[in-house]
Protein backbone atom coordinates (compact mmCIF):
# COMPACT_ATOMS: atom_id res chain seq x y z
CA UNK A 1 0.00 0.00 0.00
CA UNK A 2 1.39 3.45 -0.91
CA UNK A 3 0.63 6.19 1.22
CA UNK A 4 0.05 9.34 0.07
CA UNK A 5 -0.81 12.08 2.44
CA UNK A 6 -2.42 9.62 4.46
CA UNK A 7 -4.94 8.06 1.72
CA UNK A 8 -4.11 4.51 0.91
CA UNK A 9 -3.67 3.20 -2.34
CA UNK A 10 -2.86 -0.22 -3.69
CA UNK A 11 -1.43 -0.47 -6.96
CA UNK A 12 -0.60 -3.75 -9.27
CA UNK A 13 1.28 -2.34 -12.12
CA UNK A 14 1.13 -4.94 -15.01
CA UNK A 15 3.23 -4.39 -18.02
CA UNK A 16 4.69 -6.92 -20.80
CA UNK A 17 4.56 -6.87 -25.04
CA UNK A 18 1.14 -6.78 -27.29
CA UNK A 19 -0.44 -9.39 -26.52
CA UNK A 20 1.02 -11.50 -23.81
CA UNK A 21 -2.31 -11.86 -21.75
CA UNK A 22 -1.75 -7.94 -19.85
CA UNK A 23 -5.58 -7.31 -19.94
CA UNK A 24 -6.61 -10.73 -19.39
CA UNK A 25 -5.02 -11.09 -16.35
CA UNK A 26 -5.49 -7.57 -15.17
CA UNK A 27 -8.57 -8.65 -15.65
CA UNK A 28 -9.16 -11.71 -13.51
CA UNK A 29 -7.64 -10.05 -10.56
CA UNK A 30 -9.74 -6.83 -10.46
CA UNK A 31 -12.46 -9.62 -10.39
CA UNK A 32 -10.84 -11.56 -7.19
CA UNK A 33 -11.00 -8.31 -5.78
CA UNK A 34 -14.79 -7.01 -6.26
CA UNK A 35 -17.79 -8.18 -7.12
CA UNK A 36 -18.62 -4.86 -9.48
CA UNK A 37 -14.65 -3.86 -10.50
CA UNK A 38 -14.30 -0.60 -12.34
CA UNK A 39 -12.80 -0.71 -15.88
CA UNK A 40 -10.88 2.99 -16.52
CA UNK A 41 -10.60 2.60 -20.88
CA UNK A 42 -7.90 5.39 -22.04
CA UNK A 43 -8.57 4.34 -25.77
CA UNK A 44 -9.42 7.17 -28.42
CA UNK A 45 -10.78 5.23 -31.31
CA UNK A 46 -8.86 6.43 -33.93
CA UNK A 47 -9.63 4.25 -36.45
CA UNK A 48 -12.52 1.38 -37.69
CA UNK A 49 -9.59 -1.33 -36.13
CA UNK A 50 -9.27 0.79 -32.62
CA UNK A 51 -13.02 0.84 -32.72
CA UNK A 52 -13.12 -3.21 -33.42
CA UNK A 53 -10.74 -3.38 -30.28
CA UNK A 54 -12.69 -1.17 -28.01
CA UNK A 55 -15.63 -3.84 -28.88
CA UNK A 56 -13.60 -7.11 -28.35
CA UNK A 57 -12.13 -5.58 -24.50
CA UNK A 58 -15.76 -4.94 -24.05
CA UNK A 59 -17.37 -8.14 -25.12
CA UNK A 60 -14.75 -9.78 -22.81
CA UNK A 61 -15.75 -8.39 -19.83
CA UNK A 62 -18.80 -9.64 -17.78
CA UNK A 63 -22.22 -7.37 -16.91
CA UNK A 64 -20.47 -6.74 -13.51
CA UNK A 65 -17.81 -4.05 -14.78
CA UNK A 66 -18.75 -0.47 -14.62
CA UNK A 67 -16.42 1.43 -17.87
CA UNK A 68 -15.44 5.12 -17.33
CA UNK A 69 -14.48 6.45 -20.63
CA UNK A 70 -11.53 9.00 -20.11
CA UNK A 71 -8.57 9.54 -22.57
CA UNK A 72 -6.38 11.88 -20.97
CA UNK A 73 -7.84 13.69 -17.90
CA UNK A 74 -7.46 10.44 -14.96
CA UNK A 75 -6.42 12.81 -12.26
CA UNK A 76 -10.50 13.94 -11.95
CA UNK A 77 -11.94 11.24 -11.54
CA UNK A 78 -13.20 10.21 -8.04
CA UNK A 79 -12.67 6.54 -7.66
CA UNK A 80 -12.41 6.23 -3.74
CA UNK A 81 -13.40 2.87 -2.69
CA UNK A 82 -12.73 0.87 -6.21
CA UNK A 83 -11.34 -1.54 -7.31
CA UNK A 84 -10.35 0.10 -10.74
CA UNK A 85 -8.28 -1.70 -13.70
CA UNK A 86 -6.65 1.22 -16.05
CA UNK A 87 -6.62 -0.26 -19.45
CA UNK A 88 -3.94 1.33 -20.83
CA UNK A 89 -0.91 3.76 -20.01
CA UNK A 90 0.12 3.40 -23.85
CA UNK A 91 -2.77 4.48 -25.43
CA UNK A 92 -3.29 7.31 -22.66
CA UNK A 93 0.29 8.39 -23.24
CA UNK A 94 -0.65 8.25 -26.60
CA UNK A 95 -3.21 11.11 -26.28
CA UNK A 96 -1.31 12.96 -24.29
CA UNK A 97 1.63 13.09 -26.65
CA UNK A 98 -0.53 13.72 -29.73
CA UNK A 99 -2.42 16.54 -27.86
CA UNK A 100 0.74 18.25 -26.68
CA UNK A 101 2.39 17.89 -30.50
CA UNK A 102 4.88 15.46 -29.48
CA UNK A 103 6.46 17.23 -27.20
CA UNK A 104 8.13 14.81 -25.17
CA UNK A 105 8.97 17.31 -21.82
CA UNK A 106 5.31 18.80 -21.87
CA UNK A 107 3.83 15.06 -21.99
CA UNK A 108 5.51 13.88 -19.13
CA UNK A 109 5.02 16.58 -16.61
CA UNK A 110 1.29 16.43 -17.82
CA UNK A 111 1.39 12.66 -17.28
CA UNK A 112 3.12 12.71 -14.11
CA UNK A 113 1.07 15.84 -12.99
CA UNK A 114 -2.42 13.27 -13.77
CA UNK A 115 -0.91 10.09 -12.30
CA UNK A 116 -0.03 12.04 -8.88
CA UNK A 117 -3.90 13.43 -8.87
CA UNK A 118 -5.18 10.06 -9.40
CA UNK A 119 -3.16 8.57 -6.78
CA UNK A 120 -4.59 10.81 -3.96
CA UNK A 121 -7.80 8.71 -3.92
CA UNK A 122 -8.56 5.86 -2.03
CA UNK A 123 -9.25 2.66 -4.12
CA UNK A 124 -7.17 -0.56 -5.50
CA UNK A 125 -5.49 0.32 -8.78
CA UNK A 126 -4.44 -2.33 -11.52
CA UNK A 127 -2.70 -0.52 -14.35
CA UNK A 128 -1.39 -2.30 -17.79
CA UNK A 129 1.02 -0.89 -19.96
CA UNK A 130 3.60 -2.16 -22.51
CA UNK A 131 7.22 -2.75 -22.37
CA UNK A 132 8.34 -0.81 -25.41
CA UNK A 133 11.63 -0.53 -25.83
CA UNK A 134 12.65 -4.25 -26.02
CA UNK A 135 12.11 -4.81 -29.96
CA UNK A 136 13.47 -2.85 -33.00
CA UNK A 137 15.27 0.71 -32.26
CA UNK A 138 12.17 3.62 -33.83
CA UNK A 139 13.21 4.83 -36.85
CA UNK A 140 12.06 8.17 -36.57
CA UNK A 141 12.07 11.01 -34.05
CA UNK A 142 8.30 11.02 -32.76
CA UNK A 143 8.76 7.07 -32.38
CA UNK A 144 11.77 7.66 -30.46
CA UNK A 145 10.82 10.05 -28.55
CA UNK A 146 7.48 8.00 -27.19
CA UNK A 147 9.10 5.30 -26.34
CA UNK A 148 11.14 7.27 -23.90
CA UNK A 149 8.05 8.91 -22.54
CA UNK A 150 6.61 5.13 -22.18
CA UNK A 151 9.79 3.88 -20.37
CA UNK A 152 9.82 6.83 -18.55
CA UNK A 153 6.08 6.71 -17.23
CA UNK A 154 6.43 2.91 -16.97
CA UNK A 155 9.27 3.48 -14.60
CA UNK A 156 7.75 6.24 -12.59
CA UNK A 157 4.42 4.47 -12.24
CA UNK A 158 6.33 0.95 -11.33
CA UNK A 159 8.44 3.09 -8.47
CA UNK A 160 5.10 3.54 -6.53
CA UNK A 161 3.33 0.31 -7.22
CA UNK A 162 2.92 -2.71 -4.45
CA UNK A 163 3.77 -5.34 -7.15
CA UNK A 164 4.83 -4.86 -10.55
CA UNK A 165 4.03 -7.77 -13.02
CA UNK A 166 5.62 -8.82 -16.50
CA UNK A 167 4.03 -11.00 -18.69
CA UNK A 168 5.24 -13.20 -20.83
CA UNK A 169 3.49 -15.24 -23.49
CA UNK A 170 0.48 -15.20 -21.08
CA UNK A 171 2.36 -16.11 -17.89
CA UNK A 172 2.74 -13.55 -14.93
CA UNK A 173 5.94 -12.92 -13.44
CA UNK A 174 6.39 -10.60 -10.18
CA UNK A 175 9.19 -8.65 -10.46
CA UNK A 176 8.37 -6.43 -7.68
CA UNK A 177 8.45 -6.79 -4.68
CA UNK A 178 11.61 -9.39 -4.93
Amino acid sequence: MVSTGGIMINIIFITGGQRSGKSGYGQKLAEERSDHPTYLATARQWDADFKNRIARHKADRGNNWETIEEQIVIGELDLTGRTVLLDCVTLWLTNIFHDNGYDLEKSLSQAKCEWQKLTEHDFSLIVISNELGMGIHAENEASRKFADLQGWMNQHIASRADKVILMISGIPFQIKPL
